[in-house]
């Protein structure tokens, strides 16, 4: 029996390879999924033959190349559109979205609606979250058989092992377990996770050559966020926020923050303080519940033009960004930085000061090897790093099970 079991986990293992190759590369051929996976052409030829069989794999007729050697030209394996679906749903301040992604990952459906989340109920924040799922679910060009994990991301502090919310800025609403709630109504497998770290897991599958084993995501928007992986692992802490960044206190008593608190980051760098600042308020002035992209567009555009209250409250913005990513890396060595949401837009204002401040920390010492990369919209990261979650607990816990997930029930597990 044991013979049995280590041979069934073994081409477990095997399958999961192919189809992670194939997700990673695109269209790569047989040869190419050797040379990256190990496996013996035999053995890709076995397991790939069962995956087009089963309507996993397909071959890519379109991407067939001419060989540089002699012999027939090779064929790309791709992902089979129509084998699974997943459903991103993104919960952020006053926005609600949800996209379904095919097996390849590719958008076909998405929606998104404006909300007052400062000030729904409990009851009305979870009716509209159920109900713009319902809404997809109830498409008729969506095949809801195939529907295989519905993966929802918040800002604030989540716990993806309670499936909860247990604290968000864009709501006086605590601990909700949206999970639950969700895999309760569609009898879907369903996730709950912090909206940056999802930021991050999208950043490595876009470019792994740069974002690999250490990096970090930082939200520059209404609030302030982190993403963290070290040594190739995403830190999620005890629970699965860990990197709270936008509340390390970067002035004890300062500026009052969205969190009630005073002196955290987000209190000089979030979209809401950057406004506070250039309109000279006073730090007691309590934030404002929200400030449009144009808003901090026309801002930032009067702060390039003239040396005023605008581009003083971008350098404050980039010190206490500069004096927090200093202070990490004292912990951590330098890694590569991706600025992410509406004010990275702005990052030319924020740098300068931003540097400054790290060059004046202990963390600073190897400034040259610190970099920053800017992605002005997170939106399509969040959404794309829910898929990519979702999508892997499809690759991983169904097309390639291991025994213990085919004798139990799968619906709990995190991809």
């Amino acid at each position: 029996m044991s013979v049995g079991i280590r041979h069934d986990d073994l081409r477990r293992r095997n399958r999961a390879m192919v189809i992670s190759a194939v997700r990673r590369a695109g269209q790569p051929s047989r040869t190419e999924i050797a040379a990256t996976t190990g496996l013996s052409h035999s053995t890709i030829s076995a397991i790939s033959s069962d995956l087009i069989q089963e309507g996993i794999l397909a071959e890519s007729k379109g991407s067939e190349t001419v060989s540089l050697k002699r012999g027939r030209p090779q064929v790309g394996l791709s992902l089979n559109p129509e084998a699974a679906a997943v459903l991103a749903v993104v919960l952020s301040l006053n926005s609600l979205s949800v996209a379904v992604i095919d097996y390849a990952g590719q958008v076909v459906a998405e929606e998104q609606r404006r909300l007052d989340t400062l000030t729904m109920s409990r009851d009305e924040l979870i009716d509209e979250c159920v109900a713009i799922v319902r809404r997809r679910l109830e498409d008729p060009d969506l095949d809801v058989q195939s529907v295989a994990r519905i993966a929802l991301a918040i800002q604030g502090i989540t716990d993806s092992h309670a499936r909860a919310m247990l604290w968000s800025p864009i709501t006086p609403q605590t601990n909700i377990a949206f999970a639950d709630i969700l895999e309760r109504e569609f009898a879907i497998p369903a996730i709950m996770e912090n909206d940056c770290n999802m930021m991050a897991v999208a950043l490595r599958w876009r470019d792994p050559d740069r974002y690999r084993d250490d990096f970090i995501a930082i939200l520059l928007s209404h609030g302030i966020g982190m993403g963290l992986v070290l040594k190739g692992e995403l830190f999620t802490g005890t629970h699965s926020s860990g990197g709270e960044f936008g509340h390390m206190i970067h002035r004890p008593g300062g500026a009052l923050c969205r969190c009630g608190r005073r002196g955290c980051v987000e209190a000089y760098a979030g979209n809401y303080a950057i406004w506070r600042n250039a309109r000279q308020l006073s730090e007691n002035a309590e934030p404002v519940a929200d400030v449009s992209d144009a808003e901090m567009r026309a801002l930032a555009a009067r702060a390039r033009e003239t040396d005023g209250p605008e581009r003083e409250a971008y350098r404050k913005a980039g010190e206490a960004l500069g004096f927090g990513l200093g202070s990490l890396f004292a912990l951590i060595d330098p890694a590569p930085v991706a600025m992410v949401g509406a004010s990275a837009a702005a990052f030319d204002l924020i740098e300068p000061a931003l540097r400054e401040a790290i060059a004046q920390t202990a963390g600073g010492q190897h400034s040259g090897s610190i970099s920053f990369d800017t992605e002005p919209n997170e939106l399509p990261l969040i959404r794309e790093g829910c898929a990519m979650r979702a999508l892997s607990f499809v690759d991983q816990e169904i097309f390639a099970p291991s025994i213990q997930a085919r004798a139990g029930s799968v619906g709990k597990n995190v991809a």
